[in-house]
């Protein structure tokens, strides 16, 4: 089986292809000749991974799946969410967001939070959705400078370093995107 991953990011393009394994060839957007940048203009996690999924199944006729992750704060009522990656302005500066979300949860002792993957995955026409969720807290700084995006101020449950501060294999094992992932990864055994 042939599968089109609406990605072009290598790093996450390997995990996947890691986490799922043989007997599905996993292909980017560069591997289909998908140059676009395909908007993503849904107010949900789930709308976001459908545009993406549903654009590349109707423009190119495979059989393919996208993605979209947000971090999801509690005392903020769900924000950043589906905004996470231009929290802080458009220009997906992660620096900026850990600021404004930093400053967001001053005075705040409620600082749960959790990240959320959702999988948006078409095969002949047929969608399914896989959601892959870590709780964990806000810390009030940042620690560790390994990982991307908001990984520096992310305490997942059960752990006391960062996402930042783990090393790759360990955080992998327990990230939002692998239990999406694995999620995807048994339906595609069953089918």
């Amino acid at each position: 089986m042939k599968l089109v991953f609406a990605t072009n990011n290598k790093h996450k393009l390997q995990e996947v292809r890691d986490i799922i394994g043989s007997g599905v060839e996993i292909l980017s957007l560069a591997d289909i000749n998908c140059n676009e940048d395909i908007p993503e203009t849904a107010d949900t996690l789930d709308g976001n991974a459908l545009i993406k999924a549903r654009y590349i199944y109707e423009k190119y006729n495979v059989n393919c799946f996208a993605d979209d992750t947000g971090l999801e704060v509690d005392v903020l009522d769900g924000a950043p969410g589906v905004y996470s990656a231009r929290y802080a302005g458009d220009g997906h500066d992660s620096e900026a967001n850990m600021r404004k979300l930093l400053e967001n949860l001053t005075g705040k002792n409620n600082r749960n939070a959790q990240f959320r993957t959702v999988i948006a995955l078409i095969i002949d026409g047929e969608e399914k959705l896989f959601n892959g969720i870590v709780k964990g807290t806000i810390t009030e700084e940042k620690r560790g400078d390994s990982g991307f995006g908001y990984d520096p101020i992310f305490v997942p449950e059960g752990y006391s370093e960062s996402f930042a501060q783990m090393d790759s294999r360990t955080k992998n094992s327990i990230s939002h995107r692998y239990r999406a992932t694995k999620q995807l990864s048994e339906y595609l055994k069953k089918i």
